[in-house]
């Protein structure tokens, strides 16, 4: 097939959103023989899907709210869509305004509408894991390439990243400069997207995933009891550097070390993919964890887990705790229980992390997958 033929996928969503679109690019790749065109929101996109040999091109949108004629990158766009409008166009985006946003986009394109299908025009799928809306999406082909696209076929229903040599290298330097050699790392994700706000701390009513403090610095001390050679990782974004902080201060361990704003896309999958394990709040890295392998333990508020569960490609193991029907809340899931999953996990599959760094060549699966 020509290059006009590769797939054109859009989706404005969060870094969650963006990775549970993997089986659908991979499965897209295989019906059209083209890698997948990615236009996205966000500064994830691009590392995410560096090496993903299903995404040739990410266009990737600083944001999405701006008006059109005051945003260059989405004027960028608009002619980057005008000069792909010969291609097949898969729009995943469920939010309508966004949509409507992304609508206006492919008419000041060109784009005709028998090129391109839409996920809110096929039909609802209430109480579906969103990788399998997706690819059940994916199923159906533009009116113009009915004649071109192969039948759709059995695609693996979970996410896989790639690690590349570049990111296990950058891996290799950090955990050095850090003294993590050695050591297993178990990695706590206690923030979300909503946990900090302008004026600091959203306050825990407001916001479905939060944890007490006092119950993140009591697992991670429950952790370096049973195995006392690790390293507690806790992780999440700069802004939300302060709010971790005050986990580990209340820990008073010095095996407990705050990461916030030293874990770009690509380190983070690499560390990810040599982890011990890791537990998580329902955000991003979460399904990161998943897709390359890390064993996890994921606590969920109001998002269900029969639609949001992150999904592993790997098989490693995925333990949910919490969620509707039986909570809305993650303040509702006990520490008790948080540690007994965790303690429950089975070990990762060494062969998962030892091909991940063997395709790499670098030796980091030595330094830290205890």
């Amino acid at each position: 097939m020509s290059i006009s033929h590769s797939p054109v996928v859009i989706r404005f969503g969060r870094l969650g959103d963006i990775l549970l679109l993997q089986p659908l690019l991979q499965e897209l790749h295989r019906r059209y023989g083209m890698p997948c065109r990615l236009l996205a929101v966000g500064t994830w996109p691009a590392p995410l899907y560096a090496k993903q040999p299903e995404v040739g091109e990410v266009i990737a949108l600083e944001a999405a709210h701006r008006p059109l004629l005051l945003s260059v990158q989405r004027c960028r766009a608009v002619l980057a869509l005008r000069r792909m409008r010969d291609a097949p166009f898969y729009i995943c985006e469920p939010e309508p305004r966004a949509l409507a946003k992304i609508r206006r986009m492919l008419a000041l394109a060109g784009v005709a509408q028998d090129h391109c299908v839409f996920i809110t025009e096929t039909s609802a799928m209430s109480e579906v894991h969103w990788v399998d809306r997706m690819l059940a999406f994916g199923m159906h082909t533009p009116k113009a390439f009915t004649a071109v696209a192969k039948p759709a076929a059995a695609t693996v229903a979970a996410p896989r990243l790639q690690v590349c040599a570049a990111e296990c290298a950058d891996l290799d330097h950090w955990l050095d400069t850090h003294g993590l050699r050695g050591h297993p790392l178990v990695l706590l994700q206690p923030a979300n997207k909503r946990t900090i706000r302008w004026s600091g701390v959203r306050h825990a009513a407001d916001d479905d995933k939060s944890w007490p403090v006092e119950r993140w610095a009591a697992l991670t001390q429950a952790v370096l009891a049973r195995r006392p050679d690790a390293r507690v990782l806790l992780c999440g974004s700069p802004a939300e550097a302060a709010y971790l902080e005050t986990i580990r201060i209340a820990c008073g361990d010095p095996a407990v070390i705050t990461v916030a704003g030293e874990l770009p896309l690509g380190r983070l999958k690499a560390l990810l993919s040599i982890a011990h394990s890791m537990i998580s709040v329902d955000t991003g890295p979460a399904h990161i964890a998943a897709a390359v392998g890390c064993p996890l333990v994921v606590l969920f508020g109001s998002g269900s887990p029969l639609q949001w569960m992150p999904r592993s490609a790997c098989q490693s193991a995925v333990s949910a705790l919490g969620g509707p029907p039986l909570s809305r809340r993650v303040d509702a899931i006990t520490l008790a229980q948080v540690i007994v999953a965790w303690q429950q996990l089975p070990p990762r599959a060494l062969n998962i992390a030892e091909a991940v760094y063997q395709s790499a060549g670098t030796g980091v699966m030595d330094h830290s997958a205890g």
